[in-house]
């Protein structure tokens, strides 16, 4: 499971005048804002940034200052390999150490959707083993608890981060993983290929 949402891209219409700064070609941008200042891509510019993709990462460093902030909710197990990605990012997370023990651990807090049904089963053991340690552990104030609460959790376990990436890294990652095994990327990888102009700079 992954849901994405709350997400903003910004800083193109800067991004794109710096990319004219070599050859002092401004006055063949054509870009523009929309009257709720959204932006608005030229033919010109299109013309510029797509030729700067095709030259390669060197040339196309325009796109580390394109950014994107998104909130992102993934299980454990893929925002490890997520941060493989963790160059230029920034990534502020819900807070297991603080929160875990603050509400019932229920099935809907982890992605387990793809369990076959003797996985089914243990996992539901696990499920009940955490609320039984969250309990003693609000209960006691032991720490012993705590610890086992922590290390017993499964990677399946739902996180939320706020993020914020550049179409550089997003472009690593989508060409790294569009294919991936884990559907999770897939989903990941489709949003990208769909923010604004995307597509039409580095995938056209």
């Amino acid at each position: 499971m992954i849901a994405i949402s709350n997400y903003e891209v910004f800083n193109f219409h800067n991004a794109l005048r710096g990319a004219r700064n070599p050859l002092c070609s401004w006055e063949k941008s054509d870009s523009t804002l929309d009257a709720q200042g959204g932006f608005i891509l030229g033919e010109n510019d299109l013309g510029l940034a797509r030729r700067l993709c095709r030259a390669g990462s060197d040339h196309r460093k325009f796109l580390r200052q394109v950014m994107v902030s998104v909130d992102v909710k993934a299980p454990l197990y893929w925002w490890k390999e997520f941060d493989t990605y963790k160059v230029g990012t920034v990534a502020n997370s819900t807070s297991t150490m603080h929160t875990l023990h603050k509400s019932r651990i229920t099935a809907d807090m982890f992605s387990a959707e793809k369990m076959d049904s003797e996985s089914q089963r243990v996992f539901s053991a696990v499920l009940d083993q955490l609320e039984t340690l969250r309990g003693a552990y609000l209960e006691t104030g032991d720490k012993a608890y705590w610890y086992s609460l922590i290390q017993l959790l499964p990677g399946s376990f739902n996180q939320l981060r706020t993020c914020t990436l550049s179409y550089e890294n997003l472009i690593n990652i989508y060409h790294a993983r569009k294919n991936h095994k884990l559907d999770e990327w897939r989903v990941f990888c489709g949003w990208i290929a769909e923010l604004p102009y995307f597509g039409k700079i580095v995938l056209e």
